[in-house]
């Protein structure tokens, strides 16, 4: 059985997912807007969670964050549960299929045989839609693939109850009920940017580590990786970070990119104009990532520019904080003006 279900790639899984199902029932809103609306744009690094072996650098709340924040918000009834029974896993999901429901699923990446081998990661929130069942295959919907693809139930199961850091435990949401009534999508965009600048600027209080203040807690990290962790292991550190940045997490530059159009949106929606000026400026800043990264991957392969190393990329994430917070100052000022 096949639920007839538009696979649409996005830039970030759980913003394609949750994008995909909503369009299934009848609401296309846009990637962009998708993310906005769950104020979602943020930064921690916590050295007391371990990824492989490192501290977890994260660029968005925790999975499942982004589905729930927007159908909250829009007014969808959703479900979400998580198995200790596999079997129970496996019956439940069967059911949905039958009833012709398109179920989200979080999985381990590494598990999934259709993923590139540099895609095989440890990496236990991903998100994939899964929207049919033939014989002992099932057929996903997953966001950052180019075409619906299939995989084994066996492979599947796997993948749903990968062990590790947040591990998923088979975890599946989906869709109850829509909307009574149109959202009002003015009142909701203004609302979610006001949310996404006090969770950066003023929800971190002095805790170093989270919002604008990671910038810098990382930023005077970095440059004590080699002494830390030793030469070979600091470069793993920093491949870990650009992972988490622009392939797995989506977070560094691919974030700022989705969440400048989402203003651009906004600015129409609202009529906001000073809006765009803001995305330029978040544009910008994503360019900044994307030279961090490449920075990064440079010391990693040895062929850093002269005068670029540990010190020169710790120093440049620092600025790309302070550019940060003047950004989500002047927009939260910008909003409370209106």
């Amino acid at each position: 059985m096949e639920i007839d279900f538009e696979h649409r790639t996005a830039a970030h899984c759980e913003n394609g997912v949750t994008a995909n199902l909503l369009r299934f029932y009848g609401y296309d809103y846009s990637e962009p807007l998708i993310f906005g609306l769950s104020a979602s744009l943020y930064f921690v690094h916590l050295p007391f969670i371990r990824l492989a072996g490192f501290p977890v650098t994260s660029f968005r709340p925790l999975p499942g964050v982004i589905f729930a924040r927007v159908t909250r918000l829009l007014g969808f009834k959703i479900h979400k549960t998580v198995f200790l029974n596999r079997k129970n896993a496996v019956r439940r999901l069967d059911a949905l299929i039958e009833r012709g429901i398109p179920a989200g699923c979080v999985v381990g990446m590494y598990f999934l045989p259709y993923m590139p081998l540099e895609y095989r990661f440890h990496f236990n929130a991903h998100n994939i839609c899964v929207i049919g069942r033939e014989e002992d295959d099932y057929l996903v919907s997953d966001p950052i693939a180019t075409e619906k693809v299939t995989i084994s139930s066996r492979d599947l199961l796997r993948a749903r109850f990968s062990k590790g850091t947040y591990p998923p435990f088979g975890k599946l949401y989906w869709i109850k009920s829509l909307p009574r009534k149109a959202p009002n999508l003015e009142k909701l965009a203004t609302a979610a940017i006001l949310k996404n600048c006090h969770r950066m600027i003023h929800e971190p209080g002095p805790v170093p580590f989270v919002g604008v203040n990671g910038f810098n807690y990382l930023g005077n990290k970095i440059p004590q990786f080699p002494s830390i962790y030793g030469e070979r292991k600091a470069a793993l550190h920093l491949v870990q970070l650009i992972r988490m940045m622009e392939e797995i997490g989506t977070g560094g530059a691919g974030f700022r990119f989705l969440y400048a159009a989402f203003l651009q949106e906004a600015a129409e929606i609202t009529g906001i104009r000073g809006l765009n000026e803001f995305s330029l400026h978040l544009t910008d800043i994503g360019d900044q990532w994307r030279i961090f990264a490449s920075e990064a991957g440079r010391i990693y392969k040895n062929r850093s520019q002269e005068g670029v190393d540990y010190q020169t990329i710790g120093n440049h994430l620092k600025a790309i904080g302070g550019q940060e917070k003047l950004f989500f100052t002047g927009l939260e000022k910008l909003i409370k003006s209106k």
